[in-house]
């Protein structure tokens, strides 16, 4: 992969349906990692708890999600998340994760 090749990445990744499961790993790794790629699916649209989380780390964050959420219901296309959002990718598929690693890369360059 591109990405593994030419750069150095270090990634947790966590699929969990437990809000607070979610919310734990987000302050366990605050001060361990560089920034957070975000999906944090149904509860993009809900949790405060993550939002919160995100704010605490003081970490940079994209969120990402793989379908373009603006096609979606109507509550679907507000996020509580992208409040603590340096930017967000979405609609692109799996892709989308590929687009935010690059962009977290310049994020983390350009803030060092």
């Amino acid at each position: 992969m591109k990405h593994t090749t030419q750069h150095f990445w270090s990634a947790i990744y966590c699929d969990d349906n437990k809000e607070g499961a979610l919310v734990d790993l987000l302050w366990d790794h605050r001060k361990e990692d560089s920034g957070i790629l975000c999906n944090a699916e149904a509860y993009t649209h809900t949790s405060v708890a993550i939002l919160d989380a995100i704010w605490a780390s003081d970490l940079p964050m994209i969120e990402v999600h793989l379908s373009n959420i603006q096609k979606r219901d109507t509550f679907r296309q507000h996020s509580n998340v992208s409040k603590a959002a340096n930017g967000m990718i979405y609609g692109c598929g799996s892709q989308s994760y590929m687009h935010a690693l690059d962009s977290m890369r310049e994020l983390i360059h350009t803030s060092s």
